[in-house]
């Protein structure tokens, strides 16, 4: 017999399985389902989240490892392993069958950061999705954020975000209790903590409860009245997941998108921005996106503009207005010493069995965000021969509950990497599956 829940561990994975299984059963899990969102949701931290999702994933029925591994590569995301996470859940890129791709004839590459904020100009609210486990879909949200608030945009609003945290604004960063799971990613975190400094408001929207419309409802609802009914003359700018940004009925089947609802609710029509329609999968697969960025080579985040109108490429303008594509992980790639495969590891107490890693030995280029980050190498050495083992780089005046500036998951012994961090000061530390920890120290990261 299938059972419904309602709590926020569900609220997370429906963030996507709606997009994947019809949206009437998308609230809908077996009683093995529910048993690991239970389960999961008392692990004490995200390598014990890891651990634990290794093991049950081949315990589950095959109809529910699907929305499994979505929360897997999701905590892949967090603990950064971004190439890891991209392959341990591909998402196919396509369009509709009446969709013709963009030629270099007809279309010319474009800054998505220059091409967004000229766009929203003459707009009152901001939209830009993100796909939950790919961090990369953060960049151009944390290259918006200063260009939209010297537009006048007062108000973010980020959906990883819940109502308990009052003292957001007023502390200045975001902690573990501030979010999601979501939020522990260190680039979504930065997102967070560059728009308070910025002098946004921000604001969380996102609902637990109900099914996907009445989720879709709830966020609406939230916005406007955190936003404009306080605030008229407000100007908004939202980073959501997924189909949440679609201004008409289609990805999420009947139900009508957050956005929709929105703009029905304010008058204002929103600017929607795309960055889950085209991805990168790994290892790469002849597709849309790889026909994408064999005609317009991506250095960063990317839109298309007609050559005549320089109006924006949508593969689909009646959801949203603009695609963007992000260039392959692979490119520029900078080296991590990350070596696996492994798919035994041990915690010096008990052996734990891994997946295998067979991907890479490098972290994304993306991470320096176009040098403003650099790079500072880090080693198991910190675990002090502990493993599996999480190293997370603070910055110096933040508590220790504070969202990492950068972290690094070391599944395996003897192995060095690299963390990327802004020019200053940083508590470094290591620790294990319970959270103990096994080295503290203070280090400095030179402008270069």
């Amino acid at each position: 017999m299938l059972i419904r829940i309602s709590t926020r561990v569900v609220s997370i994975g429906l963030c996507l399985v709606v997009l994947l299984v019809p949206a009437g059963l998308a609230q809908t899990f077996s009683p093995a389902a529910v048993k690991m969102f239970h389960e999961l949701d008392q692990q004490p931290n995200d390598l014990a989240r890891y651990i634990y999702l290794v093991k049950t994933i081949p315990e589950l029925p095959v109809s529910d490892r699907q929305l499994a591994m979505q929360m897997f590569a999701s905590t892949e995301d967090e603990l950064g392993l971004y190439n890891e996470a991209i392959r341990d859940f591909p998402l196919k890129s396509h369009a509709s069958a009446d969709t013709t791709l963009p030629t270099a004839a007809e279309w010319m590459p474009a800054s998505a950061a220059d091409v967004v904020t000229k766009l929203a100009s003459d707009r009152r609210t901001v939209l830009v999705n993100e796909a939950h486990h790919d961090a990369h879909t953060r960049q151009l949200t944390l290259a918006l954020l200063p260009r939209l608030r010297a537009l006048g945009f007062n108000y973010f609003a980020a959906e990883a975000l819940v109502d308990e945290d009052a003292a957001l604004m007023q502390r200045g960063y975001p902690t573990m209790a501030s979010g999601t799971e979501y939020l522990r990613e260190p680039s979504y975190g930065d997102i967070v903590r560059m728009a308070l400094k910025l002098g946004y408001t921000v604001v969380s929207y996102d609902v637990d409860r109900g099914t996907t419309q009445d989720r879709e409802i709830g966020q609406a609802n939230n916005l406007y009245k955190k936003v404009f009914a306080k605030d008229p003359n407000a100007r908004l700018f939202v980073h959501a997941g997924y189909a949440h940004i679609d201004k008409a009925k289609g990805r999420l089947g009947s139900t009508i998108p957050m956005a929709m609802q929105l703009q029905k609710l304010t008058g204002i029509e929103p600017l929607s921005v795309d960055q889950t329609q085209f991805r990168e999968q790994i290892p790469s697969e002849p597709d849309d996106y790889q026909q994408l960025i064999k005609e317009f080579p991506p250095d960063g985040p990317t839109v298309l503009l007609n050559r005549i109108t320089s109006k924006p490429w949508s593969a689909h303008p009646d959801l949203y207005d603009v695609n963007v594509i992000l260039p392959p992980t692979g490119q520029g790639a900078l080296d991590s010493g990350y070596v696996q495969p492994s798919t035994i590891v041990h915690d010096m107490v008990r052996a734990q069995p891994m997946l295998a890693h067979y991907v890479n030995t490098q972290r994304p280029e993306w991470l320096t965000l176009h040098n403003e980050r650099f790079p500072y190498a880090v080693s198991t050495a910190l675990c002090k021969v502990t493993s599996p083992c999480v190293v997370d780089a603070h910055y110096i005046d933040e508590s220790n509950d504070a969202i990492a500036a950068d972290r690094y998951a070391f599944m395996q012994g003897e192995t060095a990497s690299k963390l990327y961090l802004r020019p200053g000061r940083y508590r470094l530390r290591a620790w294990d599956i319970r959270g103990k920890t096994l080295s503290e120290q203070i280090i400095t990261v030179d402008q270069r």
